[in-house]
């Protein structure tokens, strides 16, 4: 990119890095105009408690339908932040009894473990652990890494994804929580930097092309499937506790060191390690993405920041040299391939989701099919 065609927005930090952002007269990219225009009344109804009743009759309605079962709900946790304060909420306020379910997709910082096992014992609450098939899941980042697309950390994604839908299904469990939130997400990912992790026919084209058979234990999940199938035809639904309720991350993380000893992490999703090496190096290095401009562009819009301290902290890299040099030798180590090896990918011919098989097309016609019923378009990359 020409340093005559940079531009960055006047109320966020969000910049032609994103290459179809869309300025008004006044230099104020569409993704705050979205905000303002769309989003900031939930967010503002959510931040006085307004819409805190709505989601206690919602625990009311899961609770009766639920009483006769060990669970009346399943959260997905993380380790992280968002997951972690959504489920002290629904038990210590919401009184309801979930399932605490989480994707060992051979990737946990030990930060992340500690947390959700300290939240669990304090909470006196059952834990369910998928591991995922390492061989099936190193052959599938390998793959993407050959692949030379941006989202890499599609493997994770689909993991996280599909088992705990495919878990939900077939334990009937109908309420599903998930940590998605307005606070700070409210920026969405250019389709650019991250495209739909659930194109399925993406996925099984860079498995053929680059492992050279299909998948035999790594479970997948359509957004057709997720978005469609289970709610329509099975009834399941999921639920984003954190959009109806005061959430401030930097409030969310005193509780939770607190009340758990939480331990918190710097940036966004970095209680995985191969995602801190992703979206702390890997993407703004090889593709010139940095993912910290959504959450800090999130934050600046919802007052949890000013422009002034993004702006600061993105003029620092996410990672430290010694930091990358220890990354890299540890992704390669888990990846069985040598430090060069991996270092190599770096160079290969960049290449978008254009270059394979995709349904891009579809997912175009199912957004608008949402909007039109107002349904939740959000967390479809995911």
């Amino acid at each position: 990119m020409d340093n005559k065609d940079y531009q960055i927005c006047k109320n966020c930090v969000m910049d032609t890095s994103d290459s179809k952002i869309i300025f008004d007269e006044e230099g104020v990219c569409e993704h705050c105009t979205n905000f303002y225009n769309n989003i900031q009344n939930t967010w503002k109804t959510a931040l006085n408690s307004s819409r805190e009743k709505k989601l206690k009759n919602i625990a009311a309605e899961i609770k009766k339908k639920g009483k006769v079962n060990k669970y009346d709900c399943i959260i997905g946790i993380s380790g992280g932040t968002d997951s972690s304060y959504m489920l002290h909420y629904i038990v210590t306020e919401l009184k309801l009894r979930p399932l605490v379910f989480h994707v060992d997709g051979g990737w946990n910082s030990k930060s992340a473990v500690s947390n959700i096992h300290n939240m669990v014992n304090a909470l006196n609450i059952d834990l369910h652990v998928k591991v995922i098939d390492w061989e099936e899941m190193r052959l599938l980042q390998l793959a993407y890494f050959k692949s030379g697309i941006s989202n890499i950390d599609t493997p994770q994604d689909q993991a996280f994804i599909a088992t705990l839908y495919h878990y939900a299904n077939k334990n009937n469990i109908k309420y599903i929580f998930n940590g998605g939130n307005i606070s700070t997400e409210n920026v969405r990912m250019p389709l650019e930097w991250m495209y739909f992790t659930t194109d399925l026919r993406l996925l099984k084209d860079i498995v053929m092309k680059y492992i050279g058979r299909p998948l035999k234990k790594f479970e997948l999940s359509s957004a057709l499937y997720h978005k469609f199938h289970l709610r329509f035809f099975r009834g399941i639904k999921v639920i984003k506790a954190l959009d109806y309720i005061p959430y401030v991350k930097e409030d969310a993380i005193k509780l939770l060191k607190s009340k758990y000893d939480f331990e918190s992490f710097e940036n966004k999703h970095t209680e995985s390690s191969f995602t801190k090496f992703y979206e702390g190096y890997w993407l703004p290095k090889r593709f010139g993405f940095d993912t910290r401009k959504l959450t800090y562009s999130s934050h600046i819009v919802t007052g949890q920041m000013t422009r002034e301290e993004a702006i600061k902290k993105l003029n620092e890299p996410a990672l430290t040299q010694l930091e990358i040099e220890k990354e890299f030798d540890f992704v390669a180590k888990k990846l069985r391939i040598s430090t060069n090896d991996l270092k190599a990918y770096l160079n290969t011919p960049i290449k978008t989701y254009k270059d394979f098989k995709n349904i891009s097309n579809i997912f175009k016609l199912a957004t608008i099919a949402f909007k039109l019923f107002k349904a939740d378009t959000s967390g479809t990359r995911r």
